[in-house]
């Protein structure tokens, strides 16, 4: 792939408004859930501030998912910083959401697609479980 070919792939990447993460909106909408997106500072992808549970849909290429993650072959010395920093700043993230009270809740996109049923039945357990 040539270099003009795979910036323009790159660019294409979404951060946010993925398909796993439309894919939970949806489905959590359809079972009568109500949520906040990109919500505050910490841009949480699915945000319910009432019970302060915090939602992220996370990509296996992007926060080094341990069965899909995968580390392209050229350019290393750029890649596998890059992508330890993005792990770092997850882990800070769910640090301050966590000071703050927040119920933090990660799952990886191959969850959404393998088992939507499943991810939402997670996310539901964790705001019954939370008593306002």
């Amino acid at each position: 792939m040539s270099k003009e070919a795979r910036s323009r792939n790159m660019a294409r990447i979404r951060s946010k408004n993925t398909g796993p993460e439309l894919a939970m909106r949806r489905k959590l909408y359809s079972d009568g859930l109500r949520f906040r997106i990109h919500f505050g500072s910490e841009k949480i992808d699915l945000a319910f501030p009432k019970k302060k549970v915090a939602v992220f849909i996370d990509g296996c290429f992007w926060h080094s998912c341990p069965v899909h993650g995968s580390v392209p072959k050229s350019r290393i010395d750029y890649w596998i910083p890059k992508l330890r920093k993005n792990i770092a700043r997850a882990e800070e993230k769910d640090k301050r959401l966590k000071d703050e009270g927040w119920t933090v809740i990660h799952i990886w996109e191959h969850s959404v697609k393998k088992d939507i049923d499943g991810c939402a039945r997670l996310v539901e357990d964790k705001l019954s479980a939370i008593k306002t």
